[in-house]
């Protein structure tokens, strides 16, 4: 059966009430109100432009080949709260200028999203009251959101969403870019409605918070993963770069079996992290470079959860307080095939939604933390004054590095261990032409 062809306003109003289920746009419709796609219509082709909030879907509803604008912090593409199952909300080659936002509340009880080639060219989602809280801060929603935000954990909603992609680099998006998550507590632990994820794949992601300075308790993401998601798999196809303060690049709070980025992860802000983890996953692999500048922001850092294996390409930090891994858990394996390397002294970072002084540390174990076994390829470089390169307040049962271990900062240590800890160093090629090779209680 053919679709229903509209090139007005008009003619769009009474396809929608004369019940046509499959639409089809030609050109430009501009100057409308926000539109309710009724259960079961699929609309495609051409362009709607909003004055306010934009295309509302209900159930069972496919979007493809359509380009959504609004405002930039409007809703481009949202859901009606008022049904009780979403059904299966399909979008196939969506631009839209505003966000996307799909989520359980009010009545909604089940529903499954089904997104590929979705792309967030503008949005703002600072002015978001509603979101997450842990580990001593707010998260902001991104560009494209999914949230379930359902208390009852009988609530669940599954998706795949591939080939996201959102701003650019002339045109970052500005809060959030990539949110998925379910109902959590202040702990930033589920306890309500759940989204089971079996695949999250990104292109560009392009974000900057626009969080003031100095603001310790709001963060942003650029892809962020959230208490109660339970992905199968996270895969970062394109670039994701972050601008802002306290805008982690890769974000996790949730659950993740595997998650591989094949491109640049890269931080331009103070209190930036590459990578942090909160949650729970079984592999990290980043096959790309890690790079962060600015004050405080750091390549990698396992804060909470667990993680049982991380692999990445090579780690690179710029600024005071750049701490290149930083490990606080139990993590059995690590792996850098290139160089980790960080510049800068010390300086204040946003830790757990506080401000305190970091130094610029290249791995830095702390007293609460443990490696099985630590692999790098390269060198291990700090060029900071009075930093450690390698710091161990926690054991590594094994350490390799593939080059030399080098502090060319004033003062600066290669390894430093603490009290009590027998990682053995002794093979290692240390270098400490302005300070000292080793230090140890």
């Amino acid at each position: 059966m053919s679709p229903t062809k509209v090139a007005s306003v008009a003619q769009f109003n009474e396809a929608l009430a004369s019940g046509a289920n499959d639409i089809e746009i030609t050109g430009t419709l501009r100057g409308m109100p926000s539109i309710t796609l009724p259960p079961g219509v699929a609309l495609r082709g051409g362009e709607l432009v909003f004055g306010a909030k934009g295309l509302k879907l209900t159930s069972d509803n496919t979007v493809s080949d359509l380009t959504v604008r609004t405002s930039e912090h409007e809703l481009a593409i949202y859901n009606d709260p008022t049904v009780t199952d979403l059904g299966t909300l399909r979008l196939r080659n969506v631009t839209t200028h505003g966000q996307v936002y799909l989520g359980a509340e009010g009545s909604i009880r089940a529903g499954r999203v089904e997104a590929d080639g979705v792309h967030v060219a503008a949005a703002d989602t600072r002015g978001r009251s509603a979101r997450p809280t842990g580990f001593g801060v707010e998260a902001m929603q991104g560009a494209f959101t999914l949230w379930n935000r359902q208390p009852d954990p009988a609530v669940t909603l599954s998706a795949r969403l591939e080939n996201i992609s959102v701003g650019s680099a002339a045109s970052p998006v500005r809060g959030g870019g990539v949110f998925v998550g379910g109902h959590g507590d202040t702990a930033g632990t589920a306890d309500g409605g759940t989204v089971e994820l079996e695949l999250l794949s990104t292109g560009d992601v392009f974000s900057d918070g626009g969080i003031a300075p100095g603001t310790p308790d709001l963060i942003s993401g650029g892809v962020f993963i959230i208490s109660g998601a339970r992905a199968e798999r996270v895969l970062n196809l394109g670039t994701t770069t972050t601008y802002g303060q306290n805008d982690m690049v890769l974000d996790n709070w949730g659950r993740v079996k595997n998650w591989t980025a094949k491109a640049a992860v890269t931080s331009h802000g103070p209190s930036g992290i590459g990578f942090v983890n909160f949650g729970d996953i079984d592999v990290l692999s980043i096959q790309a470079p890690i790079m962060t500048t600015g004050l405080g922001a750091r390549g990698f850092n396992v804060y909470d959860g667990s993680l049982n294996e991380a692999g990445f390409e090579s780690i690179t930090t710029t600024g005071d307080g750049s701490v290149g891994v930083q490990v606080s858990r139990e993590l059995p394996k690590l792996t850098i095939t290139g160089n980790l390397s960080t510049s800068g002294g010390t300086g204040e970072s946003l830790v757990k939604g506080v401000l305190m002084p970091l130094s610029a540390i290249a791995l830095s174990v702390k007293p609460s933390g443990h490696i099985g076994t630590v692999s790098v390829g390269g060198d291990i470089v700090t060029t900071g004054d009075g930093v450690a390169t390698v710091d161990l307040e926690g054991p590594v049962d094994a350490l390799s590095v593939g080059g030399k271990v080098v502090a060319h900062g004033s003062g600066a240590t290669a390894v430093r261990t603490g009290r009590g800890n027998r990682t053995e160093v002794g093979h290692l090629v240390l270098e400490a032409p302005n300070g000292t090779a080793r230090t140890k209680p």
